[in-house]
């Protein structure tokens, strides 16, 4: 693996002597994958390489369970996803952990984001369940969007009726989410989370559930410490996952306020940022 400029990574800033990492989370999109959605190449055999060493590998991704597993289908096995930003917990097909919405709450957003639609924004609502995820707007454009993150997605004629267990609610805008479609999901900010998940995605959550608490769950049910702990991210939706570990790091042109959070700096995504730090720390 090729050797870390260090203006990209700051060595002389990480902790000195071996690290006793055991547990190492990354963000998706933005972290580990490049801009063109991809996984760098040098995964697979890093994963084989931890997982000879007993170091637990976990994806935390506003992504879908299904989603993910499709993503490391060949390496699945005993693997810990943390799926739709914390909400939903799950190894081996097994639920670790869910903080479900409630239903007349996830239905309340549904609408407000028809509302939105309807007075002429560029915006589409999917109603995450744990069996799918549910849309009701069917233009090939807002669907493209829909498949990147949820392999398992259903087009219903009313989002605010499904048979599941909704998780969270995600709202996809073609502007600036930041901007446009967080300010029209305000009213829920004193109860639930709303939270920008990327530049044109807000996903709003129980307000006890994001991928810190997640992760401080599962840190919990191993008994791995935040010391023994790596987390990786990017954007907003990564600020509490990165304080629960002692290890911390953004990704070069991270969002300002995690760059700010974590305690290091990696290497961008497209400069297989995840891998190159793994492996300088690890010393693999």
């Amino acid at each position: 693996m090729p050797a870390i400029p260090a203006p990209l990574l700051d060595t002389a800033a990480l902790p000195a002597g071996p690290a006793d990492i055991r547990l190492i989370v990354t963000d998706m999109d933005g972290t580990l994958l490049d801009d063109a959605k991809r996984i760098p190449d040098g995964l697979w055999p890093m994963l084989a390489e931890l997982r000879r060493r007993g170091v637990l590998f976990s994806p935390a991704s506003g992504r879908q369970y299904a989603t993910l597993h499709r993503q490391f289908e060949r390496v699945a096995e005993g693997m810990v996803f943390i799926a739709e930003n914390g909400t939903y917990v799950v190894r081996d097909g097994v639920e670790l952990s869910s903080d479900p919405l409630d239903g007349a709450a996830a239905a309340a957003m549904a609408r407000t984001v028809r509302r939105l639609a309807a007075d002429g924004a560029d915006v589409g609502a999917v109603v995450c369940g744990k069996r799918a995820a549910y849309v009701e707007r069917i233009d090939e454009a807002f669907l493209a969007e829909v498949r990147q993150y949820y392999a398992e997605h259903r087009i219903v004629r009313d989002v605010t009726a499904v048979e599941d267990e909704v998780i969270k609610v995600a709202v996809f805008g073609f502007g600036a989410a930041e901007h446009t479609v967080a300010p029209a999901l305000a009213s829920f900010a004193a109860t639930h989370q709303v939270v920008v998940s990327g530049e044109h995605w807000v996903d709003v959550m129980n307000p006890t559930a994001n991928k810190g608490a997640a992760l401080r769950g599962l840190q919990r049910a191993l008994g791995v410490t935040p010391a023994q702990t790596m987390v990786f991210g990017d954007y907003l939706n990564d600020l509490e996952m990165l304080d629960a570990a002692e290890w911390s790091f953004a990704m070069a042109g991270a969002h300002p306020e995690v760059i700010r959070r974590a305690r290091h700096l990696a290497p961008s995504n497209n400069d297989a940022g995840v891998l190159r730090t793994i492996a300088h720390v690890l010393g693999l």
